[in-house]
């Protein structure tokens, strides 16, 4: 599955990573794998890849850099897929949810995730104990804000960036 991401700032993944160490059976993201989904894409070969890049530059045209910020810790108790529950970084921008939408115009919105049910955030764990996801839920946290000035193009099968597009695109 290729997806078009927001590049993250090293204070969002260090952040993530040591919110993940208070949830120890939990699976956390390893470090330089938390991401950012703007909209999946969809998935096949190379050739295959090379036209969702292609759409998907043309539907980014024009987008100016856009800010973006961490606001807190939340949780989906029931994940759409793999383990529960899911403790994430909740994420604010109006700009992020407009350029979700324009994506949903050209590539179709994965059912529960995308779309109008979209949540933008950043995964520190998935699975473990649900009283501990709780309890870090609870946890106050200093927001992150960021322009994002790039977005990227990511395999999850390979977990790795393809490519990139600079803002403004």
């Amino acid at each position: 599955m290729y997806s078009l991401n927001v590049s993250l700032p090293s204070s969002v993944t260090r952040l993530a990573g040591r919110l993940a160490r208070e949830l120890p059976r939990a699976q956390a993201r390893p470090r330089g794998e938390h991401t950012l989904v703007v909209k999946r894409l969809g998935g096949g070969d190379h050739a295959a890849y090379a036209r969702l890049e292609a759409r998907a530059r043309d539907v980014v045209r024009g987008t100016a850099p856009f800010e973006v910020r961490v606001t807190g810790v939340d949780c989906f108790e029931t994940a759409e897929t793999g383990p529960s529950p899911v403790v994430y970084l909740a994420v604010e921008s109006p700009p992020l949810r407009a350029l979700h939408e324009r994506c949903c115009g050209a590539f179709d919105p994965v059912a529960g995730m995308e779309g109008p049910e979209y949540v933008p955030h950043v995964t520190i764990a998935r699975g473990g104990d649900p009283a501990a996801a709780r309890r870090l839920v609870e946890r106050d946290i200093d927001p992150v804000t960021w322009t994002v000035e790039e977005l990227v193009f990511f395999d999850a099968e390979r977990g790795q960036p393809v490519s990139r597009v600079s803002l403004p695109a």
